[in-house]
């Protein structure tokens, strides 16, 4: 006999974990599915695992997710066409477009070949998203792996090209600013350091506005490499703290109260969630399981947490929407949105409509904003430029007179 440790939900939608003993994973599976209830994941304890797999874990890694895509579409495809789960990772196995994917891939069809189930497969690599897992235990559950999977593949189809679409609407400003800066830099470095040379050779009397920027200049230039380390040391220790999770949820917190950017932020992290869940719901995942996972799929740690006291609230009876409206920090809309669908039925559907929804929103509100930045930026650039300009040859002007 062995010791598994066991994650299910009761007929209320209660999680429990437990360690129970069997002989083997699947005839634990069985007999607590007989029961009732439904299993999320067995695993064997600690301390007792033996990966059948040669991959190691010991790191985090991550997918190319759109050549993983293609890896469903072509086992969607399979499925349809009613081969069996095994035969199509056979088939798939070493015709993966992404190399990298491939050693997981084979570990699955090894770990189906043994009799594990599916997700249990998936889940025992450690680098697929929860949200798969959790979707194809739903295929598994409801004998519908070739819909559910459909679903997430729509989903993350979807997802994608919303980031990419904010992604782009961000790189021109973002060259925008490292071209002001790098400038800046030059500027102060190079260019009033030389004017500095040229003064003191004329013993010129300097005006106050150019005798501070020769001085910020001169001592920019002796100092740049220590600037630059210092710089490079606060940027390592801020990625450092950001990766903590205390300091990720403050610096969630202030990502929140960033004017502008910050309700940005919070409706496009609320279209994310409400897309999953809705995803989750489609496949018959229960309430519960699918807050727990949607709040899994954000990279956020502030609303993970908000989206655990809601998932308590949740289980002990109260709506969905009262629950995500404790937390305080979803719109107005959104919950009265998620009201209506709870009151009519259609959760899922309403959901999807949030999503799409606040994802417009966010598309409408980031082009409105950068249009206001990118003539902000080119502003500030030419006032910088005219006030070195204008302090540098102040000095002229005055010796241009003198010599008249």
């Amino acid at each position: 006999m062995s010791e598994f440790v066991m994650k299910y939900a009761d007929a209320r939608g209660e999680i429990h974990s437990q360690i129970a003993t069997a002989t083997t994973e699947q005839e634990l599976r069985e007999r607590f599915s007989g029961q009732g209830f439904l299993v999320y994941s067995i695993k064997p304890r600690a301390g007792k695992l033996a990966l059948t797999s040669n991959i190691s874990l010991g790191r985090k890694k991550k997918i190319n997710l759109e050549k993983f895509l293609i890896f469903n579409q072509q086992f969607v495809t399979l499925i349809r066409a009613g081969l069996p789960i095994l035969k199509g990772l056979d088939l798939l196995a070493d015709r993966l477009t992404d190399p990298k994917l491939t050693p997981y891939i084979q570990s699955v069809r090894d770990e189906v070949r043994r009799g594990t189930l599916l997700s249990d497969a998936f889940e025992r690599q450690g680098i697929f998203p929860k949200i798969y897992v959790t979707s194809v235990l739903a295929g598994e559950k409801s004998g519908s792996l070739g819909e559910v999977l459909e679903r997430y593949i729509t989903y993350q189809k979807l997802a994608l090209a919303v980031r990419k679409k904010v992604l782009l609407s961000l790189m021109y400003p973002s060259v925008l600013v490292v071209l002001v800066i790098l400038l800046m830099i030059f500027l102060v470095t190079y260019v009033v350091p030389s004017f500095a040379g040229l003064y003191t050779s004329m013993s010129a009397k300097l005006p106050v506005v150019t005798q501070i920027l020769i001085d910020v200049g001169t001592t920019a230039r002796a100092y740049v490499l220590l600037f630059g380390a210092a710089f490079a040391a606060a940027i390592c220790a801020l990625v450092w703290w950001a990766k903590k999770p205390e300091g990720s949820e403050r610096l969630d917190a202030i990502k929140a109260k960033v004017p502008l950017f910050g309700d940005i932020w919070l409706k496009y992290q609320v279209a994310q969630f409400s897309r999953v869940l809705s995803t989750l719901l489609t496949g018959g995942i229960p309430l519960v399981q699918g807050l727990e996972t949607s709040a899994d799929s954000l990279g956020t740690v502030l609303l993970r947490k908000m989206l655990g006291r809601a998932g308590q609230m949740v289980r002990e009876g109260n709506p969905l929407s009262a629950s995500l409206k404790a937390t305080g920090i979803f719109p107005s809309l959104s919950i009265d949105m998620i009201e209506v669908g709870e009151s009519t039925g259609a959760l899922p559907v309403m959901l999807t409509s949030v999503a799409e929804f606040y994802e417009e929103d966010v598309n409408t509100r980031m082009t409105a904003v950068l249009s206001m930045i990118e003539p902000a930026i080119m502003v500030f650039m030419g006032i910088f430029v005219a006030f070195v300009l204008i302090a540098l040859y102040l000095p002229i002007f005055s010796l241009a007179d003198t010599i008249r």
